[in-house]
């Protein structure tokens, strides 16, 4: 179990909950947009906002969380989040914002509470990067898109 340390943004409303996962099996954790005119927002076809969480997190060295668009909301709506998945450092201390996208053909009307976005909780492996004179080969070599097949 990895702790994430959360405390409410200066004005944010406290009775919004913290994120959570809706089943025992759900590996992200729904975020909740916290406006703070506790109003909605109104989001235009083909529109990006940013919604606000009222929250900031604390990550553990060596793990990252990914904000990642909810199934149901882009199903439905066309609701995504255009920087998916979104990573947030374990050395950002900010507020937590996402991205919105609304990709359907009406307007997305978004909730003081609702369920915007899901984060999950990665760990991170970081590389050594070192220049070299060549590649190895491989079967595939330089074939790009679409080169393994049509199915």
């Amino acid at each position: 179990m990895v702790l994430i340390r959360v405390v409410y943004d200066e004005g944010a409303d406290m009775a919004v909950p913290l994120p959570s996962y809706e089943s025992v099996g759900a590996a992200g954790a729904d975020l909740r947009a916290n406006l703070p005119d506790r109003g909605g927002l109104q989001v235009q076809p083909g529109e990006r906002i940013l919604v606000p969480t009222g929250l900031r997190i604390e990550i553990p060295e060596g793990f990252e969380v990914q904000i990642r668009p909810r199934s149901g909301l882009a199903l439905k709506h066309g609701i995504t989040l255009p920087n998916a998945p979104g990573t947030i450092d374990s050395d950002y201390r900010g507020p937590l914002g996402v991205i919105v996208m609304n990709a359907g053909q009406e307007v997305f009307e978004i909730a003081h509470g609702d369920r915007i976005a899901q984060m999950v909780v990665a760990p991170v492996v970081r590389a050594q990067f070192e220049l070299v004179a060549g590649l190895d080969e491989t079967r595939r070599g330089e074939a790009g898109f679409g080169s393994t097949g049509t199915v």
